[in-house]
């Protein structure tokens, strides 16, 4: 699927692997097209599935870049040799230290603040200051979770683990599921749905997902559902990120790399944000939704450092309740 393409037949043709999917971002790849004449060919599908693919197609895949959601997951792939290192001084410039891989073999295109959202009517927002609050007593059959699979709370418990050890947070994941009263949830939006109907007083998502709903992208009942809930960032936030990497097998990592560099620049980053609702590499983006959010101070945790603790928070997750 080639997402643009100039008048004439362009000289060079970047494959992308991504696990994104949204019309802004092809929007993005035709002005890049447009303004250098590279063109794209564009394949999406679940991260783990580009991920197998690439593994699989080896030297011989057409894939130059690889766009992917989650720390774990990029991590993951540097381990398995799916990334080239690469040096750029923009990108340097552009995304912050610990938002980009120490080797240079991914940057951060997007950030995702992974927050509690609570129903004012159920829950006082200002008594909910630090994730460590979330294992209060109180909130006892108010709290409700996502499953352990998912990626992203994995990531926060990593993060937690960096930042108050694993004894402190393992006590803090048994408080937090002695809270719990219900199944545990499959997804975000279920979540959001739940809170804003009362069914819980207080959830942990990532705030592009209550962003989709107030922007009016899951219909006009969410939409009234999510004008319920009140987003509650943690001081410091725990971020995740979406990133991208030139690719081992790549054949034009230059041409790969200017890529990447226009993904992240301070223009193009904010409309590949948007497009998800999510948050650029710095600042709150020119957002109306996401500035009803606020701002917020982030943690400043390491992506790397999360996917190196993925496999311990999962552990630490399954043997204290996490379901």
């Amino acid at each position: 699927m080639v997402a643009g393409c100039s008048q004439q037949e362009p000289k060079i043709t970047l494959g992308v692997y991504s696990g994104r999917h949204y019309n802004t971002d092809k929007a993005l790849y035709k002005q890049f097209t447009d303004q250098t004449g590279i063109g794209i060919n564009l394949l999406e599908a679940k991260d783990k599935v580009l991920l197998q693919r690439l593994e699989a197609e080896g030297d011989n895949s057409p894939a130059d870049i690889l766009v992917l959601a989650d720390a774990a997951r990029l991590v993951k792939a540097s381990d398995m040799g799916l990334y080239q290192p690469s040096s750029s001084s923009k990108l340097n410039e552009e995304v912050p230290a610990n938002l980009r891989s120490p080797e240079g073999k991914w940057y951060a295109l997007t950030r995702r603040a992974r927050v509690p959202i609570v129903n004012p009517e159920i829950v006082d927002p200002k008594s909910i200051t630090s994730y460590a609050d979330l294992a209060k007593p109180e909130l006892k059959g108010k709290l409700c979770l996502r499953n352990r699979k998912s990626p992203y709370n994995q990531s926060l418990v990593a993060d937690q683990i960096i930042l108050r050890g694993e004894a402190a947070t393992a006590e803090w994941i048994r408080g937090m599921t002695n809270n719990v009263s219900q199944e545990f949830f499959s997804s975000d939006t279920p979540q959001i749905q739940a809170v804003g109907t009362g069914t819980c007083g207080i959830a942990l998502v990532n705030t592009y997902y209550v962003g989709r709903m107030l922007g009016g992208q899951k219909g006009e009942t969410n939409q009234a559902l999510a004008e319920k809930v009140t987003v509650v960032f943690p001081d410091p936030t725990h971020v995740n990120i979406s990133g991208a990497g030139v690719t081992a097998a790549s054949k034009h990592p230059k041409e790969a790399l200017q890529l990447i560099e226009f993904l992240a620049s301070p223009e193009a980053g904010e409309g590949y944000a948007a497009a998800n609702y999510e948050h650029p590499v710095k600042g709150l983006g020119d957002n109306d939704v996401l500035e009803t959010f606020g701002p917020f101070t982030p943690d400043g945790v390491a992506v790397e450092q999360l996917g190196a603790k993925n496999k311990q928070a999962q552990a630490l997750m399954e043997a204290n309740g996490w379901k």
